[in-house]
């Protein structure tokens, strides 16, 4: 099970030594794929001059490196400004699929603290129906939080 206060702890300690904003986003996509069997692909998308850019990700690679706002899960989360549970994208017309074994997804945004402005995104896919619970949802939401404290600080 995702601990996200954990993930946290190793990226503020990576911090503290000096790691730039590349590595601890590598850190926190490496520190939320270890958690769990359930999580197929984890990766973080961020979102630059309108567009979401993969920058980080550990699973099968993927076609889709950009994808437009409005587009797919990841591009309705910032269009809607709001985190995404799929319990099975085979019921969304409006699914990306990045690979035909997916069947669900969880988009939670990363986001400023202060102002709300949204600067990407952790992106997670699951081979099992229904894979994200709640409780993932919020221990996500623990390391998106952190990561947008660091993107509020640059």
């Amino acid at each position: 099970m995702l601990d996200g206060s954990a993930v946290v702890a190793g990226l503020a300690e990576l911090q503290n030594q000096g790691a730039g904003r590349d590595a601890l986003l590598r850190a926190a996509v490496e520190g939320i794929e270890a958690a769990s069997e359930r999580y197929d692909w984890v990766g973080i998308y961020l979102l630059e001059d309108g567009v979401l850019e993969l920058h980080n990700y550990i699973g099968e690679e993927t076609e889709h490196t950009r994808i437009a706002v409005g587009h797919g899960v990841c591009g309705t989360a910032v269009a809607e400004n709001r985190d995404i549970n799929v319990a099975d994208v085979r019921e969304l017309e409006n699914y990306i699929a990045c690979s035909l074994d997916t069947r669900a997804e969880i988009v939670v945004l990363i986001r400023d603290p202060a102002s709300g402005e949204i600067f990407g995104q952790l992106d997670l896919d699951s081979d099992q129906p229904a894979a994200f619970t709640d409780e993932d949802e919020e221990q996500l939401r623990r390391v998106a939080d952190w990561l947008g404290g660091l993107f509020g600080d640059v």
